[in-house]
């Protein structure tokens, strides 16, 4: 689980070292005028979240800590990448179907469920690729060539042939 995480996240890193830190942190695409650096780190504070939260048997997901510098610069974007997927090998040592409380702010409130650690490594997963894909809109809209053809494609997405 763990290495199809990191191959995912490995693309993230692909694509800042391949973009200045004024594409890194442009928000002039409409409709939601957001950066790709601020995408990166959204998903990045997600993992964060659980590496931050396991040891205490509660992973808050609404306990975001917003590293301003990692959506506006390459280097600290990588940085954040680097640590986050080195965090993430150090849960294979954990079991990962240890239950673990997950709160969230679903709009209406906090609510908190039982997960496994596993369950919510795979959220986080499908939540990357979710914001990848949001991403890969920017970068096609600043001309900008995404790092490979999975990018933002969760597996189990048909392809479907342009013609």
């Amino acid at each position: 689980m763990i290495a199809a995480i990191d191959k995912n996240l490995q693309r993230g890193i692909t694509l800042l070292t391949n973009i200045t830190n004024e594409q890194y942190s442009d928000k002039t695409v409409a409709p939601y005028y957001s950066s790709i650096g601020a995408h990166m780190r959204h998903v990045l504070d997600v993992f964060s979240c659980i590496v931050n939260g396991v040891e205490k048997g509660h992973i808050d997901f609404s306990d975001r800590k917003r590293n301003t510098l990692a959506e506006e610069q390459t280097v600290e974007g990588i940085k954040y990448f680097e640590m986050i997927i080195q965090a993430l090998y150090e849960l294979e040592t954990l079991d990962l179907n240890q239950l673990i409380e997950v709160t969230d702010d679903l709009g209406m409130g906090r609510v908190t469920a039982t997960y496994t650690l596993s369950s919510a490594l795979i959220q986080a997963h499908s939540h990357a690729i979710h914001h990848f894909a949001s991403v890969g809109f920017i970068v096609n809209s600043l001309g900008i060539e995404l790092p490979d053809a999975d990018f933002g494609y969760n597996p189990t997405t048909p392809r479907v042939v342009n013609k």
